[in-house]
């Protein structure tokens, strides 16, 4: 059984902090597939397209017939660990800090043996089900997890450090005037975050909706504002040090195409939705990457809600699909800049919203509040760094992968 995960007390300033280092990163460009993979929450491998047979580890000709035409794609996850072993020394800076460190071999029904980290609720001779996750380097990892874990299976520490999840985490929401906010604050606290900020822009504007969040426990609204680069310094000299994922909601959506929108809304699309990322990520990734490997409650997870229409764009939408566009360009480049630190950059792709008022001219399906508050939730305890939310993100997200310029022919009336 996984031992529970307490609340940690207050940090003592005399006690060492653990020196950010990250696991091996160095893999081959074929590895970096398994990456791919974890970062969408699959589990897949190489596939040789001309005999089918699976491959791993990861290589550029097949093992059997030689064929250099392998494709990623999911199989079955299930194996039985045939051999496990505790390491208790590594040359490595990041494990010698966490030894010991359980390892094994499993047998995958799908039929390769593979390598991998072992949750500490399984054992030699068990069935188990594979995973690919996210190590603090961003690569992807092979754990092997219960078929049916105990309710405390997320605390085991491996899985944990693999993961974003909120539980005894302080997380801020960017603006607690979005039509997600109060759903997303409900499931987190229901998740176990210790903490909810909510930024409030306009302070001085009354909103009805203020009084749901006045009634929850460890909640706090404060003022924040991310089109006003002075409110955001301000905030985050206040709790930057305490936010341990943050999640923007920050959105401004006016419907029409390029040619015939006003540039006045154009502007304010890109300020709300662009800029402001940029002045989120410098006023409180810095702490957030500094804390990024802090014990059990580290920094984990910068998080951007994006309309799915940032990889395709629809005309009727023309100029708010820019600005997400290149809030989806911004989140990229801070991934990378991310990566030297542990520090995970997760996008959420969403469809329309039921209930925005921008929104309410296109048909349905349309998504609720409460369930891109699930999918976001439940993406911050895999960890990943990809999730979609709705039939339409998915559909897009699913199309955008498989060919980007055919969607573009798609979605610009070249097809249906």
């Amino acid at each position: 059984m996984t031992t529970p995960l307490t609340r940690p007390s207050k940090k003592d300033p005399q006690k060492r902090t653990l020196v950010p280092v990250l696991p091996p990163v160095a893999r081959s460009r074929a590895a970096l597939g398994l990456g791919v993979m974890a970062a969408q929450g699959r589990f897949g491998l190489q596939v040789c397209k001309d005999c089918q047979a699976i491959q791993y580890p990861p290589r550029d000709a097949c093992l059997k017939c030689l064929s250099a035409d392998l494709v990623w794609q999911d199989v079955a996850s299930e194996g039985t660990i045939m051999a496990e072993t505790t390491i208790r020394v590594s040359p490595e800076p990041y494990f010698r800090e966490r030894m010991p460190w359980r390892m094994g071999a499993v047998q995958l029904a799908a039929g390769p043996t593979v390598n991998c980290h072992l949750h500490g609720e399984v054992g030699r001779g068990d069935t188990v089900r594979m995973a690919l996750k996210l190590d603090k380097a961003g690569q992807g990892v092979l754990i092997a997890l219960p078929l049916k874990g105990s309710d405390l299976m997320q605390d085991d520490l491996v899985l944990r450090a693999m993961s974003s999840d909120p539980k005894h985490r302080r997380v801020l929401i960017s603006d607690a005037r979005s039509p997600v906010a109060l759903a997303l604050t409900q499931a987190l606290l229901k998740a176990g975050a210790a903490h909810v900020f909510l930024g409030e822009p306009e302070a001085w504007l009354a909103w009805p909706e203020r009084a749901a969040f006045e009634g929850l426990v460890n909640v706090s609204i404060l003022p924040l504002d991310v089109t006003d680069a002075s409110s955001v310094t301000k905030l985050a000299a206040e709790i930057g040090g305490k936010v341990d994922i943050l999640i923007n909601t920050a959105s401004y959506v006016r419907p029409g195409g390029i040619m015939g929108n006003d540039t006045n809304f154009a502007t304010k699309s890109f300020e709300v939705n662009t800029i402001g990322l940029m002045r989120l990520a410098q006023g409180f990734a810095p702490g957030m990457t500094g804390r990024a490997q802090d014990d059990t409650n580290s920094a984990v997870a910068f998080v951007n809600i994006l309309s799915v229409r940032a990889l395709s764009p629809d005309a009727n939408y023309g100029a708010f699909g820019a600005s997400q566009a290149a809030a989806h360009s911004i989140s990229q480049s801070l991934r990378a800049e991310f990566r030297t630190s542990g520090l995970r950059m997760m996008n959420v792709y969403i469809g329309p919203i039921e209930g925005d008022a921008w929104f309410q001219p296109l048909p349905p399906p349309k998504v609720t509040p409460n369930a891109i508050a699930r999918t976001l939730v439940s993406a911050l305890v895999d960890g990943l760094e990809e999730a979609t939310c709705g039939d339409i993100a998915r559909d897009v997200y699913a199309r955008w992968r498989a060919d980007a310029l055919l969607l573009e022919r798609e979605m610009t009336g070249g097809g249906s």
